[in-house]
């Protein structure tokens, strides 16, 4: 089933390519300096910013898509909340010991996460079907 997306679910995928393209860089770029500040380790970090670059790249692009296939915003949004339970996951099960800042920043990172799951969700509600 295809959509022609709204505005609303347009901004929702651009705000959360740009938000997830500027924390990847953060992370990929100042891995060391934060690994310190937050107790987490520094490949991690680094991972996580690497994975983040090609994810961020992907959903501007659906951003600026004529129409889109429901499925595919629906992958975004299944990607965003798997993201935010394995950050969960992450701190409950002990495998990182972060700092103070390291456990708000992950548990922040995870809610905008799902804010954007969210908003994407309540974007396809809002945008038209189109029978193709």
């Amino acid at each position: 089933m295809w959509l022609s997306p709204s505005p609303f679910l347009r901004q929702a995928l651009l705000a959360d390519a740009v938000t997830s393209a500027l924390c990847g860089f953060l992370m990929l770029l100042a891995a060391h300096p934060l690994a310190g500040m937050l107790g987490l380790p520094e490949a991690l970090l680094r991972s996580a910013g690497t994975l983040l670059l090609p994810f961020s790249a992907c959903v501007a692009c659906l951003s600026l898509r004529p129409r889109l296939r429901r499925m595919t915003v629906w992958a975004v949004v299944l990607v965003n909340a798997l993201w935010a339970i394995d950050s969960v996951v992450l701190l409950v099960t002990g495998w990182v010991a972060p700092t103070m800042a390291g456990t708000v920043f992950v548990m922040a990172q995870a809610a905008i996460v799902l804010m954007y799951a969210e908003l994407q969700v309540i974007g396809m509600r809002r945008s038209a079907t189109l029978a193709i």
